[in-house]
C-alpha cells in the first residue's frame, strides 16, 4: 500500500502567500496610479522646484519730496544674502559655518530662521542685509562650498536727512507675524517692507509699487543655469508733502533737543509748513530686519523720541485757552470789549483762592487788556459766568476734544471735561471750583499742539474752519464756519495783536513789518525728571498768526519744562516768522502793508 504525505498544510500556506502578494502587488498598482494619474501635478511640480526656482524682484517705494522738490526719502542699491533650507545638508551645522563666514552669531541666525519655520524650504530668507564688497565677494569667491547662499538686490528706503522730519515721514519695517494675522495684510508675506508710521504708513499702498517676479532653471546645487521668464517690478508712485524743508529744518534746530513742538500751517488751505517734534529719531535704524536693541534703546527712553508730539501731546493749554473762553463770553452775551472786571492779585470762589500770576495785579481790567496781559482774575469771572456746559459747547466747536482729521496715523483727540466726564470716569460730581481752573486752561483740560494750530487758525480765518494736512495734493479747503460773529473774532484778535506788539506777554515774539497777532500759554506740573527729587516745572506755549490781516501763516510753539510761555516760546516763533517773512515775502519782491 502506498503512502502518500498530507499536502494539506503546505497548500493553504501557499494560498495564503498568493493571496498575501496579489494583496500586495494590487496595493502597489493603486499606489503608483495615484501617483502617476491622481497627483500627477503635485508631482510634476516639486520636480520642477528642483530645478525651477521663483525669485521675488522687490519694487522701489515711491520718493516722498518737499513741497519744493528736497528728497525727503529715497532708495539706495543693497545687497542681501538669503539662505535657501533646501540646499542645506544639515541645517545646524550650515548655520555654523554660515555664521563664521559672515561674522553674525549662530543664535541670531536661529532666530531668524524660526521666524520662516512654516515657509517652504525652497524659500530664500535673508540673513544678513546690506553686503559690503568684501561679504559679496567672500560668498561668490565660496559659493561651491555654500550652494545654500543666494545674493539678492533689494533697493532700500534710505533717510538723507537722518532725524530732520522723523515723525512726519516716519519709517519703513518688515512686516511682523502679528499683522501678517491681520486680514488688512491678507495679500503680504513675511519678509515684506511695510510703512510702519507717519506718512509711510499713512500712504503704504501708495507708496509701495508692486513686486516683480524672476524664475529660472538652476541645478541640483542651486546655481543658475537659465532664466525663464520675468516679471518687471513696477516702482510706488511718489508723494509730494505740504512740506518747507527750510521752515522744518529751522523749527527742529529752534527745539535744540529740548522735549516739545512746533507746528506752521497756512490757515488758508490747512498745509502744514513745519511740524517738528523733539527730541527726535533716525529713521534709517528702523530699515533694517535686525533692530531689536536699537528698537528697545528707544522705547525705553524716558524722554520717548518715538512719539510725535504735535499730535499726539497732550497738554494743558493754559492761558492759550482764554482765547476760547473770550469768544464764548462775547458769543454768550455775558461781555462786550469793554465789560470789566477788577484783579487785585487774588480772589474768591466758593471759598477758595484763586491767584493771578502777577500778584499785584492789573487792576481794572476790560477784554483787550485781559488778553493782553493774560490776566487770570477776569477769565476766573468770565468762566465762572459762563458755567462748565457752555464751555464744553464752545471749546467743542472751536476744535478741541477731537481729531483735527490730519494725514498722520495716531492722532489723539485730547479731553474736554465736563459733568458727565466726571461722573463716567471718577463717579463723582462737578465741582463749580474746578470751572474756575479750567477757565485759564488748567486742569484735566488736555489739547495737542496741532489742535492748538488748528484752534489759532479758526481765529485767524474769522471762524472758518480748516482740516490740516500733509499730502500737497489733498484739497482740504472748508466753507463750514463756527458759529461766532466775525465782529467778535475781530475784538479778540485785537487783543492778540496788543499781546505783541504793545508789550503785552507776547511782545518776544514781536517782528518789525509783520504784524503778528498771539498768546502766550504756561501750564504747571510736577517734573517727571527723577523721581525722587521731583519738581514743580512750567511748560512754555505761544501761538499766533500774521500778519493781522489777510493771514498767511500760523506758528505755534510748546517747550515742555520751559518757563514762562512769553520768555521762552514766543522767541523761538519770532525766528519762524522772520524766516518765513524773509523766504516768501522778502525774496520774492513781495510789498504789502502788514
Amino acid at each position: 500500500m502506498k503512502v502518500y504525505e498530507d499536502l494539506t498544510p503546505l497548500k493553504r500556506r501557499s494560498k495564503v502567500t498568493f493571496y498575501l502578494i496579489t494583496f500586495i502587488f494590487i496595493c502597489m498598482i493603486i499606489l503608483f496610479w495615484k501617483i502617476q494619474i491622481l497627483d500627477h501635478n503635485k508631482y510634476i511640480l516639486l520636480a520642477e522646484r528642483n530645478r525651477i526656482r521663483e525669485e521675488n524682484l522687490t519694487a522701489s517705494r515711491g520718493l516722498i519730496k518737499d513741497r519744493n522738490g528736497i528728497i525727503l526719502a529715497e532708495n539706495r542699491a543693497s545687497f542681501n544674502v538669503s539662505i535657501i533650507r533646501e540646499n542645506c545638508i544639515n541645517i545646524n551645522k550650515s548655520l555654523k559655518r554660515i555664521s563664521k563666514l559672515l561674522g553674525i552669531e549662530e543664535n541670531v541666525l536661529k532666530e531668524r530662521i524660526n521666524q520662516y519655520k512654516f515657509y517652504p524650504d525652497f524659500k530664500p530668507i535673508i540673513i544678513k542685509e546690506n553686503l559690503t564688497m568684501e561679504d559679496i565677494a567672500k560668498i561668490e569667491a565660496l559659493k561651491n562650498e555654500f550652494p545654500e547662499l543666494v545674493i539678492q538686490f533689494e533697493p532700500k528706503r534710505y533717510y538723507p536727512f537722518h532725524e530732520i522730519g522723523a515723525h512726519i515721514i516716519g519709517y519703513v519695517q518688515e512686516i511682523s507675524s502679528k499683522e501678517l494675522r491681520d486680514p488688512r495684510f491678507k495679500s503680504f508675506k513675511m519678509g515684506d517692507i511695510i510703512g510702519k508710521s507717519g506718512i509711510e504708513k499713512k500712504y503704504d499702498s501708495y507708496l509701495r509699487g508692486k513686486d516683480g517676479k524672476l524664475r529660472k532653471i538652476v541645478d541640483s546645487r542651486g546655481r543658475f543655469i537659465k532664466e525663464l521668464n520675468r516679471v518687471e517690478p513696477k516702482a510706488g508712485k511718489d508723494v509730494i508733502l505740504t512740506i518747507d524743508f527750510d521752515l522744518q529744518k529751522k523749527s527742529e534746530e529752534l527745539m535744540g533737543g529740548r522735549e516739545g513742538a512746533i507746528i506752521i500751517l497756512n490757515p488758508k488751505n490747512g498745509e502744514i509748513l513745519a511740524m517738528a517734534s523733539s527730541p527726535s529719531y533716525d529713521p534709517n535704524k528702523f530699515v533694517g530686519r535686525f533692530n531689536k536693541k536699537e528698537w528697545e534703546k528707544l522705547v525705553k527712553d524716558e524722554k520717548a523720541p518715538l512719539e510725535n508730539r504735535a499730535i499726539r501731546g497732550l497738554y494743558a493749554p493754559g492761558s492759550i485757552f482764554k482765547l476760547t473762553i473770550a469768544l464764548a463770553g462775547l458769543e454768550e452775551g455775558i461781555i462786550n470789549p469793554y465789560s470789566t472786571f477788577y484783579c487785585g492779585g487774588k480772589t474768591y470762589f466758593y471759598n477758595k483762592e484763586f491767584s493771578c500770576w502777577n500778584k499785584g495785579g492789573h487792576g481794572k481790567v476790560n477784554l483787550y487788556n485781559a488778553i493782553r496781559h493774560s490776566c487770570n482774575i477776569y477769565f476766573y469771572n468770565l468762566g465762572n459766568k459762563l458755567g462748565i456746559e457752555k464751555i464744553d459747547v464752545w471749546a467743542s466747536a472751536l476744535g478741541f476734544g477731537k481729531p483735527t482729521g490730519v494725514d498722520l496715523p495716531g492722532e489723539k483727540r485730547g479731553l474736554i471735561p465736563s459733568p458727565r466726564w466726571k461722573e463716567m470716569i471718577f463717579h463723582t460730581p462737578w465741582f463749580p471750583g474746578e470751572t474756575i481752573s479750567l477757565s485759564i486752561g488748567q486742569g484735566p483740560l488736555l489739547v495737542t499742539p496741532l489742535q492748538i494750530a488748528v484752534h489759532t487758525a479758526i481765529i485767524a480765518n474769522r471762524g472758518r474752519k480748516i482740516v490740516p494736512h500733509l499730502v500737497k495734493s489733498l484739497k482740504k479747503n472748508s466753507n463750514e464756519r463756527v458759529k461766532v460773529k466775525k465782529k467778535f473774532f475781530e475784538l479778540v484778535i485785537k487783543g492778540m495783536w496788543e499781546a505783541v506788539n504793545l508789550e503785552g506777554t507776547g511782545r518776544l515774539a514781536k517782528l518789525e513789518g509783520f504784524n503778528i497777532c498771539g498768546k502766550t500759554g504756561s501750564t504747571q506740573l510736577v517734573s517727571r525728571r527723577g523721581k525722587e527729587n521731583s519738581e514743580i516745572k512750567t511748560h512754555s506755549w505761544f501761538t499766533g498768526f500774521a500778519p493781522r490781516n489777510d493771514p498767511e501763516v500760523v506758528i505755534t510753539v510748546i517747550v515742555e519744562y520751559g518757563g514762562m510761555g512769553g520768555e521762552t516760546a514766543a522767541p523761538i516763533a519770532k525766528e519762524l516768522f522772520r524766516l518765513y517773512k524773509e523766504k516768501y515775502r522778502e525774496k520774492n519782491g513781495f510789498k504789502k502793508n502788514y
